[in-house]
């Protein structure tokens, strides 16, 4: 019963992940970089101090963050800021792709990149035992899933007029997308970095009295604010260059209200999947949670194709096209599964 259940909560946070961008639809007369601004807001600022003040015992949130060394919090912060990028790109790959060819080659890329970097950083040789030719021969099943979603990238690409993929996603960029991909997936590896280097605030956070659930809550506030220092810097520079920073409020009190709480949604959902993620994990078996992560990526590239088909993403394209993409799911879903039985 507790796998199950921790299955369930992983599902709830993927279900966040792949459905975060979708509140955007909703957002009026501001740009790319206005929304995901906002949404940040709520993401990596509001949100994990929230989640991470609700979850620890009464009053002791700003003790742990005290107690905690002053190196550890930069490294976690420093690290974060890294993952930013991977965020970052992660939003602008959706932005070129669409909700369902963004996430399904951004996060395979991160199940690759965030498998194999940890090892070869750690000076392990991956071929000298069956454990690392395992994670390669998945990494590498992951990257030929990866060929085959970009192949019905193109296929699509080639099928639809010019018309049709701008009714389907309004900034569609095959070449872009897949190289702001390949880049969400490497640098969103440093999101486990992060945890690690706050291992010592997570520690403390026990010894007061957390829930095992809720330990890493205060090191999310961390990453969270790295994370949200790359993504302010590059909207604002966006803002500057575009002269789009009056969009935020040059804009009726209607439209205002509308925007912050489709963003703010955006941003919650997002957060989502970290706090439910950390929770299904710590109620898995040993056994099992080697998994975990693969649970996760599987589930948000089904819920993320499931999206794309509702959002028409994929709407006038060939039988053919659709049975690449089909495949290439398949099989980047296999991958994530064989990279974690390595």
């Amino acid at each position: 019963m507790n796998s199950l259940l921790g299955i369930i909560l992983i599902s709830i946070g993927s279900i966040g992940a792949a459905s975060f961008y979708v509140p955007f639809k909703r957002v009026k007369e501001w740009p790319w970089e206005n929304y995901w601004l906002s949404q940040g807001v709520a993401a990596w600022l509001i949100a994990p101090w929230v989640f991470a003040f609700f979850t620890v015992p009464s009053g002791s949130l700003m003790s742990i963050i005290n107690e905690t060394p002053l190196d550890a919090k930069l490294w976690t912060i420093f690290f974060g800021a890294l993952w930013g990028v991977g965020g970052l790109t992660f939003g602008l790959s959706i932005r070129y792709l669409g909700v369902a060819l963004g996430q399904s080659i951004a996060l395979g890329f991160c199940a690759a990149f965030g498998t194999l970097i940890p090892p070869i950083v750690a000076g392990t040789d991956l071929l000298a035992t069956t454990t690392g030719v395992l994670t390669i021969v998945g990494v590498s099943v992951c990257i030929a899933g990866i060929a085959l979603i970009g192949y019905a990238g193109a296929l699509k690409t080639q099928s639809l007029s010019e018309e049709e993929r701008m009714a389907a996603v309004k900034e569609f960029a095959l070449k872009k997308g897949l190289l702001i991909a390949v880049m969400a997936g490497v640098m969103s590896a440093c999101f486990a970095y992060g945890f690690e280097a706050g291992k010592p605030m997570a520690a403390i956070a026990a010894l007061k009295g957390t829930n095992s659930l809720y330990v890493n809550n205060p090191v999310l506030i961390f990453i969270l604010l790295g994370g949200f220092f790359t993504n302010a810097v590059y909207c604002i520079f966006l803002n500057i260059k575009n002269k789009t920073g009056k969009e935020y409020f040059n804009v009726s009190g209607g439209v205002l209200i509308n925007n912050i709480f489709f963003t703010f949604l955006a941003g919650l959902l997002w957060f989502l999947q970290f706090h439910f993620f950390g929770m299904g994990k710590s109620m898995l078996p040993a056994s099992m949670g080697v998994f975990a992560w693969s649970i996760l990526m599987a589930l948000n590239i089904a819920f993320g194709n499931i999206w794309g088909l509702f959002l028409k993403e994929w709407k006038g394209v060939s039988t053919k096209t659709l049975v690449v993409l089909i495949a290439g799911i398949a099989i980047l879903i296999l991958s994530t599964f064989v990279v974690k039985l390595g």
